[in-house]
């Protein structure tokens, strides 16, 4: 089941995984189809599918579309989450090197109220433009370079690191070494987390890790 597929289609099973349909959706399904053409993708779900990496730099509805058409995924390691706030993908084809980035116009907006003057709701009219909008009215196309670290790859973890301070362990070079320890990202004061407990349990118990060094 590749590309090839007409948008409706792609649309419908986008909105089937993401629970409902709104301009993100549809936003997002155009951006993918248009990024995959200009890398080469055809078939991204089959003979393709070990070829492309997808970075979104939004945690909106249509990173949703661009994992439901791409086919790319955290669990797999082919999906990459950049948290830069912007309505932009970007998509590399990992056998040539080509990448997109693919970012929606903020005139867009603008332009579907001009389109579907008599709909009141601006969302609503939204979405109904997008679906008919050209390409060129919806997205800017840069041709960008990029470069994936061995550690990001698809694959088995390179190696798994066990932290000096909470002794969990850390994979795919995660962790920070400091004063020749090596610490996960929480336990080196950047974690997202605060744990209650000051100190590691004993070995083979269950660890909580801790917010700064011990």
């Amino acid at each position: 089941m590749g590309i090839a597929l007409d948008f409706e289609s792609l649309l419908n099973e986008s909105v089937r995984i993401h629970g409902h349909l709104c301009a993100g959706q549809v936003l997002g399904v155009r951006m993918s189809m248009l990024g995959l053409r200009e890398i080469g993708i055809s078939d991204p779900k089959g003979k393709d599918r070990k070829s492309i990496i997808a970075f979104v730099e939004m945690d909106r509805c249509a990173t949703d579309a661009v994992q439901s058409v791409t086919g790319c995924s955290l669990g797999h390691r082919t999906m990459k989450f950049m948290d830069y706030g912007k309505m932009a993908a970007t998509f590399l084809n990992l056998k040539t090197g080509k990448a997109a980035r693919i970012i929606a116009r903020e005139d867009s907006r603008d332009k579907a109220k001009e389109r579907f003057p008599e709909i009141e709701n601006k969302y609503a009219g939204q979405l109904e433009a997008y679906k008919v909008m050209s390409d060129e009215e919806l997205f800017d196309v840069m041709e960008v370079a990029v470069k994936v670290a061995p550690e990001d790859m698809p694959g088995r973890p390179m190696r798994r690191v066990r932290c000096a301070s909470c002794g969990e362990h850390v994979q795919d070079m995660r962790e920070i070494s400091r004063d020749g320890r090596s610490l996960c990202l929480p336990c080196a004061g950047n974690g997202y987390y605060e744990a209650p407990s000051p100190h590691p349990l004993p070995s083979g118990e269950r660890t909580k890790a801790r917010g700064g060094i011990s």
